[in-house]
């Protein structure tokens, strides 16, 4: 047994072993007594995190109205062009036409949102400035904790 242990290979593993347990057991002491949990905290308390309804505001937008009205017309344009243009056409050719003005509506209504969406994010980002948070994510996606900005950023896009 003794001829084992002074074996240099053997000597040498249980050195390391010891070595390693030793490290281990100095950063659990170093964590568990705070250096690294304040570090942690401290992190947390910079890096505050926003939430917005971005459906609500959305749908409570200012703008919204034109859009909405801009986009009936649009709808109704498409549907006298279709019915006017179509009379002559075969089924086949109908269907063509119809997608066609589909997507002429969807180019127009992406068209319109943009602005919406862009003074909407302008908003949100003067607001989270303002308030000193780091992050703004949407109220959907956050199951606990945030800090829920939507009521200011609907004021200040009503305010404009």
């Amino acid at each position: 047994m003794m001829r084992k242990l002074a074996d240099k290979k053997t000597v040498k593993l249980i050195s390391l072993a010891v070595a390693a347990i030793f490290v281990l057991g100095v950063f659990g002491m170093a964590f568990t007594q705070g250096g690294f949990t304040n570090v942690a905290s401290a992190a947390a308390a910079d890096s505050a995190v926003g939430v917005v309804n971005y459906q609500m505001l959305v749908a409570q937008s200012p703008d919204m109205q034109v859009f909405r009205t801009t986009m009936q017309q649009e709808e109704q344009n498409a549907q006298t062009e279709f019915e006017s243009k179509s009379a002559s056409m075969s089924s086949e050719e109908k269907q063509k036409y119809s997608n066609q003005l589909k997507e002429r509506l969807a180019n127009k209504q992406r068209e319109l949102l943009e602005p919406i969406y862009k003074k909407i994010d302008a908003a949100i980002e003067k607001v989270a400035k303002k308030k000193g948070l780091s992050i703004v994510v949407d109220k959907g996606f956050v199951v606990y904790g945030g800090v829920d900005i939507t009521g200011e950023v609907g004021s200040s896009l009503i305010s404009k």
